[in-house]
């Protein structure tokens, strides 16, 4: 059975959000607002009592929540680039609230050491990760795979160590504000903006643009969507979403400027009970590295690794057999030069096999790989990044055919993370809508 998640890196806002109540992915969102908690003191106190609890009593502590959300398509058969360029970090996040690597669109790094000096603000952490099955349609699907490899990929997520009692994980299209959102937003967004999407150029030459659906052309817009219905400030997103997430900060403005200013907007909030800031969040980029380096195809150092790749042995899916995995170290594209070394232009295979190998162990330094590695034949090296990734990817495998087996919590989870994300994206839907001018239920 093949699963696939391909990368839809679209993770939601991250640290220093604002303070204004919550929306959105990604590849996933992230939105902090602000509240604040007290202690009620006793019904019946002297004055002189209060007053010396009022000025022993600690200053109110603010609580600040920030929202992750990110997804990918269950399509194909995910593989060690999706799981080391997304999942894997979604963990991260998961467990420190951290991102290892991220800049911003100018280069720069986040800091959030705020966090830890300021003892009086209380963080946390809400994450949403989704399986994108509306994205995984853009291209033609076959129904009787499609229900499986969506199961199957959820099942991925929780054994790679996505836990459901700190994430919610669902499927994009058990809640309906998605699509519902995306129509709107369709209708607000300019063609020509779609039209400069370099994604769509490059996947419609291959297919051939009278083959392409139309759903490929506006899939930004279902991602703008996918962000904006979460409410997140900083949006984490792997570098190939960098123009798609600059496209989700214009619709915001437009949207905003065109629908949530002046009189007759704030009277349609005041009778549908909503208060009258702009309805969406624009988002800040966060560009995700995976793991401090791509991962590349085993038969080209400087191609992505990808699975829309027909040749299979440009990749390891994470649910290949040890032996497949072997074969395929064993077969991977080398060169003729002695020794292994990183970051040589004319030797992207060494560079991208010693990516991988430093990835699946995280807790070894470059310096001490290549202290063990340098002076290696490929023969010696390879059999070596071959046992390394059947290593790391072993009790993956292992919680991944037991969650799989257990269809009726599997299923619960999805229910639970579908109810948990509707509420907070119905709340954004009715606000678009508002502002839309359209007839809401009371």
């Amino acid at each position: 059975m093949k699963v696939v998640l391909q990368k839809y890196m679209m993770i939601l806002a991250i640290a220093g959000l604002s303070s204004r109540p919550c929306r959105s992915f990604a590849p996933t969102l992230i939105r902090s607002y602000t509240t604040t908690t007290s202690t009620s003191s006793r019904l019946f106190s002297t004055t002189a009592e209060v007053d010396e609890k009022q000025a022993a009593a600690p200053s109110p502590k603010k609580v600040r929540t920030r929202r992750i959300l990110s997804g990918v398509q269950p399509t194909g058969s995910l593989h060690l680039g999706n799981y080391l360029g997304a999942i894997k970090q979604w963990v991260e996040f998961q467990n420190t609230g951290k991102f290892a690597d991220a800049e911003d669109l100018d280069g720069k790094s986040f800091d959030d050491n705020d966090e830890k000096k300021d003892e009086n603000v209380e963080y946390v952490n809400e994450n949403f990760f989704c399986v994108v099955d509306l994205h995984a349609i853009t291209v033609p699907q076959d129904p009787s795979e499609l229900e499986e490899s969506t199961l199957a990929s959820a099942a991925l997520y929780i054994a790679a160590g996505i836990d459901p009692e700190k994430s919610k994980i669902f499927v994009q299209s058990h809640v309906p504000a998605h699509s519902e959102l995306a129509w709107l937003l369709n209708c607000a967004t300019p063609m020509n903006w779609l039209e400069r999407m370099i994604q769509f150029k490059d996947k419609a030459k291959k297919a051939g643009t009278e083959s392409v659906g139309v759903g490929l052309f506006t899939y930004p817009v279902l991602m703008a969507a996918d962000i904006l219905l979460y409410q997140a400030d900083r949006v984490p997103v792997g570098e190939d979403q960098r123009q798609h997430l600059e496209l989700a900060r214009d619709i915001v403005r437009r949207f905003n400027s065109e629908y949530c200013k002046g009189n007759p907007y704030k009277k349609r909030c005041k009778k549908a009970g909503l208060p009258s800031y702009p309805v969406f969040t624009e988002p800040e980029a966060m560009i995700v590295k995976a793991g401090g380096a791509r991962v590349m195809s085993l038969t080209d150092g400087t191609s992505k690794m990808s699975k829309s790749d027909p040749a299979d042995g440009s990749r390891i899916n994470v649910l290949d057999p040890p032996k497949v995995i072997r074969d395929k170290i064993k077969r991977c594209k080398t060169d003729a030069l002695p020794g292994v070394e990183w970051d040589n232009p004319e030797r992207p295979e060494s560079t991208n096999l010693l990516n991988i190998y430093a990835a699946v162990q995280p807790g070894r330094s470059r310096e001490d790989i290549l202290e063990e590695v340098k002076d290696m034949k490929w023969g010696e090296f390879k059999p070596l990044l071959a046992e390394a990734i059947v290593a790391h990817l072993e009790p993956i495998q292992k919680r991944y055919a037991e969650v799989r087996a257990d269809e009726e919590y599997l299923r619960k989870v999805l229910k639970d993370g579908a109810d948990a994300a509707d509420e907070i994206a119905s709340r954004t839907l009715k606000g678009a809508k508002v502002a839309m001018g359209f007839s809401v239920p009371k």
